[in-house]
């Protein structure tokens, strides 16, 4: 049996995923599973984060410390130190209740929708209060609760609702910052008394490493062991997948990504996200070889130049038609990748007002996502494929 036989299926076994771990896993006290000392070698235990760069949690007597380093682009050894501490709980001498997150937090406003998908995987959904940016979220269920007016919409950075988040009272905000500015509105509510706790899962280079965040989550939720059996699951069929595409793969098609805003095209560097999945999907992507910490302004024409070698372009972004590509700039319709018909965006599963699960769902589907870009780039050891985030442009 082929091994696309195998995972054919799988994204709707991932979508009952989260209702099987629920019953199948018992869930595990914030209290448990802890070491004497951080600094003791004789009780220090292998890291309970191991691909993500961007967070790590150690397990101490009482209480678990979640460290957020660097939580925006650009940011410079910067570390936000919470504890985790079980409700009801005494809290120890040494630690400034400033800086105390009590467990499980059982209501939370979240301001990125991959908040949401981690939240939702663990059985979680129910704890969002607030969100900003409704109207993009994905997730039947979470709509039909912001119909209701379960979940509010908060609104966005410096024209945040801060009354209405006071008034709905959360035990925590989650937030994730796009630079350094963030912190203007962010210190706001800090001074209001509300906790404020960063979230830098868009900044992780590896998918396995975005993914992972979730055992942040499961931290606050005291659903630790829930997390970690859903993201075991994730890493072994990423890994199996890599390595399937490896051994049966030679040529690595060249791929271009993106779409150009006016006369600039902002390049994914190589270091990324979207470059470490196309390499793993056996692909060659065109800026494979850059460093950045930022998206690159590059001119359409250098752009245009180098992307004559495309075999594949993905990510069309606000483009879902040939048609709209050529509107844009003709000379693109010269492009191999685009006469030979090797265009697809990532908006496959799009709701009516725009949300987008491949940023959201997607976050916690790195496996199926890499599965998409290989059978793209693969199409003959992926035959009959059928594909969940992407589809072809016509």
């Amino acid at each position: 049996m082929k091994f696309p036989d195998l995972i054919r299926n799988h994204f709707c076994v991932w979508q009952g995923l989260t209702r099987l771990v629920f019953t199948s896993v018992i869930l595990f006290s914030c209290s448990g599973n802890t070491m004497k000392s951080p600094g003791n070698p004789e009780t220090a235990q292998k890291p309970i984060v191991s691909h993500a760069k961007r967070f790590k949690i150690e397990k101490n007597e009482g209480y678990s410390q979640v460290s957020v380093l660097n939580p925006w682009q650009g940011a410079r050894d910067i570390a936000q130190d919470w504890y985790l501490i079980r409700a009801g709980e005494k809290l120890p001498s040494f630690i400034d209740t400033l800086k105390v997150i009590r467990v499980p937090v059982k209501k939370i406003v979240c301001m990125s929708t991959t908040h949401l998908a981690m939240l939702s995987a663990l059985g979680e959904a129910g704890s969002v209060a607030g969100f900003s940016g409704t109207r993009f979220i994905y997730n039947d269920t979470l709509l039909q609760r912001v119909n209701k007016g379960e979940i509010r919409e908060v609104g966005y950075e410096d024209n945040l609702n801060k009354e209405l988040i006071l008034k709905l009272d959360p035990d925590l905000v989650m937030v994730y910052g796009i630079g350094s500015e963030s912190t203007g509105y962010i210190g706001k509510l800090k001074e209001m008394g509300i906790r404020i706790l960063y979230n830098a899962d868009y900044l992780e280079h590896d998918p396995l490493g975005k993914a992972e965040w979730i055992k942040l989550m499961g931290a606050l939720c005291c659903k630790e062991k829930m997390a970690d059996s859903i993201f075991s699951k994730i890493e072994k069929e990423y890994n199996k997948l890599k390595s399937y595409v490896s051994v049966n793969t030679r040529i690595r098609p060249k791929v271009l990504l993106g779409l150009p805003f006016r006369d600039t095209w902002y390049i994914s560097p190589g270091n990324s996200y979207i470059s470490r999945l196309i390499g793993d999907a056996g692909g060659e992507y065109l800026w494979k070889d850059t460093e950045s910490s930022f998206s690159m302004p590059v001119g359409l024409e250098n752009v245009f130049v180098k992307a004559l070698t495309a075999d594949y372009w993905l990510n069309t972004g606000s483009a879902n038609s040939r048609s709209e590509i050529v509107s844009i700039d003709e000379r693109l319709s010269q492009l191999e990748c685009f006469k030979k018909g090797n265009l697809f965006n990532n908006n496959r599963r799009t709701g009516k007002d725009g949300g987008n699960d491949y940023w959201e769902g997607g976050s916690l589907n790195p496996h199926i996502i890499l599965r998409d870009i290989a059978s793209i780039l693969h199409p003959d050891i992926f035959e009959g494929n059928e594909l969940i985030y992407y589809r072809q442009l016509n």
